[in-house]
Parts: C-alpha cells; structure tokens; sequence
C-alpha cells in the first residue's frame, strides 16, 4: 500500500475518535478542540494524500474509491454529531447525505462495469466547504463574525451539495443508462 493509500486509511482510523471527542466534550471542555484538532488533521490528510498521489504518480482504483468514501465517512460523521449537539438541522445533513449515497451507488455500478469514477472538481469544492463548514460549527464561537460565517458556509455547502450531484449525474448518465 502506497502513501497516499496510507493516509486515506488512516483518515478513517480517526473517525471514531474525532466521534468520540465530539459528542462528549460535555464531560471536559477541552474535548471540543481535541475533536477539532482531530477533523483537520483528518481534513489535511485529504488534502496531501491526493497531492502526493498525483506529484508521484500513485494514483490508484482503491484511492479513487477510497478516498471520496474517506471523506464522506468524515464530513457525514462530523454532521450526525453536530444534529446531536443541536448545530446543523437535520435537513440539511439528509439532503447532503442522500447525494453521498447516490454518488456512493454510481460509483458502484460503474465498478461492477470495469470503470472507476473519480471525484470531479465541483466534488472536491463541496467536501471542502463541508469541511470548513465543519470546523467552525464544532468550534461554536458565539461572538460576530462567527455565526454568520457558519451559516453562509453552510448554505454554501448545501448549495455546492446539489450543484455537485447534477453535474456528476450529467457527466455520468451512461451509468444510468447502462452504455459505458
């Protein structure tokens, strides 16, 4: 297993502990920032796993399959957590979620017909407003500006969320239709 195959496992790996940290900072106030210290590091590891793969030309099917999966494991648990700590409606995150599960299908039965789909750029837009999304509602600052960035990244991401699906369901309406 190559570098870039390593972080993206390992970006899994902390999942259950970013969980964990998350929905009990109420048991220590410091739990909170480990949570968050947890997401970006998980976030980073993103951002260097397909910059090493692509500058080494280690570019994988298991990363092309992993890596978005990786990320929607991430961003998808950090969302349910922040619905329990009353910070995203619960909308939202379902309507973000179903794209995931449409876009996790897609990949799918392209798979089973020998073709591999990687994330797009209107993809990787969205998982990074997701993410940043992310870190400012699991910091929950109250003083101004914060609240208002929160929210316009979470319209932006909810937007970027559906932009995202229609041009992959574009792009990619062969798998529908079953011509690849």
């Amino acid at each position: 297993m190559n570098l870039p195959n390593k972080l993206t496992v390992c970006r899994v790996i902390l999942i259950p502990f970013f969980v964990f940290f998350l929905l009990n900072d109420a048991m220590n106030p410091y739990f909170k920032w480990i949570a968050l210290a947890i997401f970006i590091v998980a976030s980073l590891t993103d951002l260097l796993d397909g910059k090493i793969a692509r500058k080494y030309n280690l570019v994988t099917d298991f990363g092309k399959f992993m890596d978005p999966l990786a990320d929607k494991l991430l961003v998808c648990s950090a969302m349910i957590g922040l619905i329990e700590l009353d910070r995203i409606p619960a909308w939202i995150v379902i309507i973000i979620i179903a794209r995931e599960f449409i876009i996790s299908g897609f990949r799918l039965i392209a798979a089973d017909n020998g073709r591999v789909i990687a994330a797009s750029y209107w993809g990787k837009f969205k998982t990074t407003f997701q993410m940043f999304m992310v870190i400012f509602m699991i910091m929950n600052l109250e003083m101004a500006p914060f609240p208002l960035i929160t929210q316009i990244l979470m319209w932006i991401a909810l937007v970027l969320t559906i932009v995202s699906l229609c041009d992959y369901l574009i792009k990619n309406k062969d798998v529908m239709s079953g011509d690849m």
